[in-house]
């Protein structure tokens, strides 16, 4: 029956067992595989490279298909949630078998590692066995559909045992007895997240986006909009085929074309047609202005740019339009009375044999240009593969649960890694709902979206997120699961006011567009005030000491979601491939960051925003820390100025007109910080300036401060003059020492 069993399984499943360049594993060893399908302790059992005594739950064994197909196979019957279940288990570890289990021990609704049990990181610590991690990759338990939609959708897509190298379990372990297990247990946790990101099959975008098609089927509810309503996976594959045969026309292949759309389904459908035709579409930022699309334009190399005339018209993007000279606009409006009938019998044999028309690029090439957020000078062009986009997705998904029973609200332009790749790639790749909103400024309309629409997840930067929770009503945003918090700091008096008025703690997250962009990310199961969670899986790290600061260093980083390189407008066109200090492939943040034990990341400031004062180095953000604590009503913004002798201060903008320097030294006192973290000199605005992203606007304020502190040295050179002219003394020349005339002076 056994031998029955394995068979006809096999060809029912297509199962395909992928060991790789798989060395043998010592015995006996302990298989840690993922859970999403009853199927799946039948499968460790029949299917393994190696023989191991299965252990499965007792609700799963009770049930009457599985008690019969259990008589067939080794296993065990134990719960490990408890922890009477270790001894039997290291007893049959010692006695030379192998053990196969689920360190998760129930069925899970998502790719997510969440919760692990203690029990299978103790057995692999005391035993000194080896941990074997195994992926099974087929149909998830989260896709939608009755149960025999699921079994033929499972059938159609087959099944893979893929099995990792094998880890070990550090043994020695210091500290005391719940110390050791909650070590071990993290350790545990994380070969398993690092084994669901390894194991993933790396396509291209396009390709990874047909294997969703196929999962989740193709009339799953996809991408919703206030004009166009809910579009299914159906109708975003028909309309990018579509779109990237009719681009075709204007484009050359693996040209980057630039994109110039707001937050629709069209873009979504426009970003998957260049890709499925193998050309690089360019995200164009229409917040920055003329000189930005300029800069990124020239950067890029860009010759062909789509946008759509309601578009340009509705946001008068005319000027904007008018200084992309040289490049050939195509509108949307504009493809449509071009498809002709040819082109529909395409379409219509298209949609049955996607794979077969469209580009076919490798994982390492080029998928997406982003450029940076320009805060703190000229945006540069970061260029992603295929591969950095769907891993930055899948180590999300390890550490955050996604189904398609939740709906993710986005306000966030497209253009900008954050919402390009949490807003837009991970629901294509899910099957999580989106709901696309033209602009996050509308701060009375988004609560309210959220509302009418059960929306379950909210993406944010920490400056809109405060807006939204002035304006919303409680009730609003009941429905949500998740609020994620990226793009700046996340302010403490931000996520003070979600905590006390809604209820739900905001998910601060960490990243930069050269990590496509998520680099670390606070998750239920993972969060500690003041830190942005641990590092995504799959993802190494140096810290480098920076001499004068006592903690931390500068953050390197290398993964599978790091750029290929950069895009400058120095070198149009001229890729300059990513690397630091540590060798090819790592990417320098220059950020200043402290790693704990337990691997929580607690960020000091960028190294370009720490000021040397009396021989002491100041962060800015601790100078705009003392601020909100001062004044936590209003914002508040730092940088950096010259002293007429060459020394550094600190500058503070502020929106609150009775912020004096006497507060500020009073909440230093209340916090024990340093005197030298108050600000020296204080400006008051009526607003700060902002990005389109939210993020507040440094370069602009750094301007600023280098216009005041001019205007301040011309005035004081006229008063000294003026001095010296009512004294008697005539003024001399700025540089020389000849006498300067009364018109001279009037004209400075």
């Amino acid at each position: 029956m056994r031998v029955f069993l394995t068979v006809a399984l096999r060809r029912l499943f297509r199962i395909r067992i992928d060991s790789g360049a798989q060395t043998a594993v010592p015995k006996p060893c302990i298989v840690v595989a993922n859970h999403e399908s009853l199927l799946d302790a039948v499968l460790l059992a029949l299917f393994l490279p190696l023989r191991a005594t299965v252990v499965v739950a007792p609700e799963e064994a009770a049930r009457p298909l599985m008690r019969w197909a259990l008589r067939f196979v080794a296993h065990e019957v134990l719960d490990i949630a408890q922890a009477a279940s270790l001894k039997p288990l290291l007893r049959l570890i010692r006695a030379g078998h192998s053990i196969a289990l689920f360190p998760e021990g129930r069925l899970k609704r998502s790719g997510a590692v969440s919760k692990v049990y203690p029990v299978p990181a103790l057995l692999a610590a005391r035993s000194g066995a080896s941990v074997l991690p195994l992926l099974i990759r087929g149909l998830p338990a989260e896709a939608g559909g009755n149960a025999l939609t699921r079994l033929m959708r499972r059938v159609l897509c087959g099944i893979t045992l893929q099995c990792l190298p094998p880890r070990q379990i550090d043994a020695a372990l210091a500290g005391s007895a719940r110390q050791r297990r909650a070590r071990a247990t993290r350790e545990l946790t994380a070969i398993m997240q690092e084994a669901a990101v390894a194991g993933c099959a790396y396509r291209s975008l396009f390709e990874t986006f047909l294997d969703a098609c196929r999962h989740h089927g193709r009339r799953a509810p996809l991408i919703e909009d206030p004009k166009q309503g809910v579009q299914s996976y159906g109708t975003i594959l028909r309309g990018s085929l579509a779109i990237g045969r009719l681009l075709k026309r204007y484009t050359l292949d693996k040209e980057r074309v630039g994109v110039l759309l707001p937050n629709v389904p069209a873009t979504v459908q426009t970003v998957l047609g260049l890709s499925g035709a193998g050309r690089v579409p360019v995200m164009l930022n229409y917040s920055g202005g003329e000189s930005a699309v300029r800069t990124a334009r020239a950067a890029a190399g860009v010759r062909t740019v789509i946008t759509s005339r309601r578009f340009v018209d509705q946001a008068r993007l005319q000027v904007l339009i008018g200084a992309l000279d040289g490049c050939t606009i195509v509108y949307l409006e504009d493809l449509r009375a071009k498809f002709g009938p040819a082109d529909k019998l395409w379409l219509v044999c298209a949609l049955w044999f996607p794979r077969r028309v469209i580009a076919r690029p490798a994982a390492s090439d080029p998928a997406v240009v982003l450029f940076t957020s320009g805060s703190e000078g000229e945006a540069k062009g970061v260029v992603l593969p295929h591969q950095a986009i769907v891993a930055n997705v899948m180590q999300m998904r390890t550490v955050i649960e996604f189904t398609p029973q939740d709906k993710i609200l986005n306000p966030l332009p497209l253009y900008h890694a954050y919402s390009f790749t949490a807003g837009m790639a991970l629901p294509l790749i899910t099957g999580t709902r989106l709901y696309l909103y033209i602009s996050p400024l509308h701060y009375r309309a988004i609560p309210e979206i959220a509302y009418r629409n059960d929306c379950t997840v909210l993406f944010g930067t920490s400056t809109f997120l405060s807006y939204y929770a002035t304006h919303a009503q409680p009730a609003d945003f009941a429905r949500l699961r998740y609020v994620i918090s990226g793009g700046e700091k996340l302010a403490p008096e931000v996520s003070r006011v979600w905590m006390e008025k809604f209820g739900l703690r905001i998910l601060e997250g960490y990243g930069c567009t050269e990590c496509a962009p998520v680099i670390s990310l606070a998750s239920p199961n993972a969060c500690r005030a003041g830190t942005v969670g641990r590092l995504l899986p799959m993802m190494r790290h140096h810290i480098e000491p920076v001499c004068d600061i006592e903690k931390g260093g500068v953050l390197h980083l290398k993964g599978p979601n790091v750029m290929l390189g950069h895009y400058l407008r120095e070198a149009p066109g001229v890729l300059r491939p990513c690397g630091s200090a540590q060798g090819p492939g790592w990417y320098d943040t220059g950020d200043i960051v402290e790693i704990d034990d337990e691997g929580y990341i607690t960020i000091q400031g960028r190294v370009r925003r720490f000021a040397k004062i009396a021989g002491e180095m100041v962060s800015l953000d601790h100078v705009e820390q003392l601020a909100r604590l001062a004044s936590p009503a209003h914002f508040h913004a730092a940088v950096l100025t010259l002293e007429e002798y060459g020394g550094e201060t600190t500058l503070l903008f502020t929106t609150d007109p009775a912020l004096d320097r006497i507060a500020l030294q009073k909440a230093a006192r209340a916090i024990g910080s340093r005197e030298l973290a108050v600000a020296r000199e204080i400006v008051r605005v009526t607003a700060l300036p902002v990005l389109g992203n939210g993020k507040i606007d440094y370069g602009t304020l750094g301007g600023m401060a280098r216009s005041r502190r001019s205007d301040t040295r011309r005035s004081g050179a006229v008063a000294a003059a003026q001095a010296s002219l009512r004294q008697g003394a005539a003024p001399r020349r700025p540089g020389t020492n000849e006498p300067e005339t009364r018109s001279e002076l009037n004209a400075r």
